[in-house]
């Protein structure tokens, strides 16, 4: 399947014959101003609680708290699921997991990814006239392979992944490192700044491994050019930004080197709002009234990494907490998957206004298709919906019903095993991620389900006594709900991916380089290894 989406993805490259960055887009008959641009940006594993403009805690994020006040601020959304690669599939075809196939993370030996029979927001828009383009970390299946989108620059996967010794490893380690004002030369060797990544540029590797402390440098630089080379062409514009902050490792950035005492997640943090407002920036100066710039989350903090974790503000699932375990990434509890969310359209969105409206990732593809003047494929359901009158101030009203599916903590991948309906939050699964201190809350089956009331208990602590009233009406809505969405899916245009292993995918490393530690035999026949 790897070699299906490098062909889809070279065919798309070859068409574009003037594709950036060789020389500037091709020439379109279409004038700007008759369809609006969109910008995403999708933050990794960051807390509603990093958001300054969430919680007063955080001081680290100017720049977002910045659009914050100039354009609309959502304190109820929600990642599609609570862990990368699920989340990010459903971004880009906004439905959930058990309709597209992804259910699981893809890692570096994943064979396939999203499957190809999904079709992805770009290609919708890419049919509708649009220049796509995608910075940074794609996720959604092992090599460079991106349906829909004309220009790619960055990497595959999660950048604590690669061909070393111990994939998932983190840098700094607990306690962050390095410690001290001057670090020692030898301290400095021991805390990587390079990963064993292949850095894409469209079908070509130009870097592995890669350099931490330069990849943010690079990808704002990559987006400022397509933005203006993009306006230049006389055509609309997706650009889709999928952010490695604030994932492990966090390295010692040369950002982050100047700030002396700092932690090293605020400086990754600073370091990522800087990103935004560069590029925030470039759409002021280039598109302005005319760029709807979209800021997000795929999932929330990683509470087993520490104080290289992010905050997840008020939402500390304290009856999982009690249980043990994690109630953060990976876990269906609201500290896993409600995550920051703004919107910013200059003449568009309204200015400095706060949403309570219940929206979704899964908004993200049916409101900017519908912004687009595009058209949803006819031969599959949808998850999301068209958050148009939410945005532009009308409407309040989001989603009455929400699903988080299971990311990984407890129970079946993928699973519908959390069901938000209106202010209630059912739970027919519990379980913790892996916490700090290394415990993991059990995966516990609750018939009839644990039921909270988020309104009056956002911290998730104390459930509705299965004995009032209230349990009484909210219960047989979910069994039916439940019922019929599951039956809903079971009729639906579904997919598949491969999730089998094997190395033989795997991009080549340098097996000579500290950070790349891998055999160099029988890779030899990837189209674009450097073995």
């Amino acid at each position: 399947m790897g070699w299906l989406f490098l062909k889809v993805l070279f065919l798309g490259v070859t068409f574009l014959g003037c594709l950036y960055p060789l020389v500037d887009f091709c020439p379109s008959g279409e004038t700007r101003g008759q369809k609006p641009n969109f910008v995403i940006i999708l933050a990794d594993d960051m807390g509603w609680g990093d958001l300054g403009a969430n919680w007063a805690e955080t001081k680290d994020t100017a720049n977002l708290d910045k659009m914050a006040a100039e354009g609309m601020r959502f304190v109820d959304f929600h990642a599609a699921a609570s862990t990368c690669s699920p989340s990010r599939a459903s971004l880009l075809t906004g439905r959930l997991g058990l309709r597209n196939g992804v259910t699981h993370n893809f890692a570096v030996t994943s064979v396939g990814g999203l499957p190809l029979n999904e079709t992805t927001l770009a290609e919708v828009l890419q049919q509708a006239g649009y220049v796509t383009g995608m910075i940074a970390k794609w996720g959604c299946s092992p090599v460079a392979s991106l349906p829909g989108f004309d220009y790619y620059f960055g990497i595959p996967y999660s950048h604590d992944m690669g061909c070393t010794d111990t994939p998932g490893y983190n840098h700094p380690p607990c306690p962050a490192c390095p410690r001290g004002d001057r670090p020692s030369r030898s301290l400095e060797r021991d805390c990587y700044t390079d990963v064993a990544l292949p850095l894409y540029e469209n079908l070509n590797i130009v870097e592995q491994p890669v350099n931490l402390s330069s990849l943010a440098h690079k990808y704002a630089e990559k987006a400022i050019q397509f933005i203006q080379h993009a306006s230049a062409s006389g055509r609309p514009f997706l650009l889709y930004m999928g952010l490695a902050h604030m994932h492990v490792p966090i390295s010692r950035t040369q950002l982050s080197a100047d700030l002396r005492g700092r932690r090293p997640y605020g400086a990754g943090l600073r370091e990522m709002d800087s990103l935004v407002g560069q590029i925030k920036d470039k759409v002021d100066r280039t598109a302005k009234e005319n760029t709807f710039l979209w800021f997000t989350g795929d999932n929330g903090p990683w509470a087993q990494k520490c104080e290289l974790a992010g905050s997840v503000g008020p939402f500390t699932g304290l009856w999982q907490t009690h249980q043990g375990g994690s109630p953060a990434k990976q876990t269906t509890w609201e500290g896993g998957h409600r995550v920051p969310a703004l919107a910013y359209w200059p003449g568009r969105v309204p200015v400095n206004v706060t949403s309570t409206a219940l929206l979704s990732v899964l908004d993200i593809f049916p409101t900017v298709v519908a912004l687009a003047g595009a058209s949803l494929p006819q031969d599959r359901h949808f998850d999301g919906l068209d958050a148009s009158e939410v945005l532009f101030g009308w409407s309040q009203t989001g989603h009455r019903v929400l699903f988080h599916p299971n990311s990984g903590a407890a129970g079946e991948f993928g699973a519908l095993q959390t069901v938000r309906l209106g202010s209630y939050k059912v739970f027919y699964v519990s379980g913790g991620a892996k916490a700090c201190d290394g415990d993991v809350g059990r995966e516990q089956h609750h018939d009839p389900p644990l039921i909270f009331n988020l309104e009056d208990d956002v911290a998730e602590a104390v459930p509705l006594d299965r004995g009032s009233a209230e349990y009484q009406d909210v219960l047989p809505k979910v069994r039916e709900i439940l019922a019929d969405v599951l039956l809903d899916i079971a009729g639906d245009n579904t997919s598949r991916a491969d999730y089998t292993r094997h190395p033989s995918v795997t991009p080549c490393c340098n097996p000579h380089h500290v950070a790349c530690r891998c055999q160099a035999t029988g890779w030899t026949d990837f189209p674009t290894g450097r073995c």
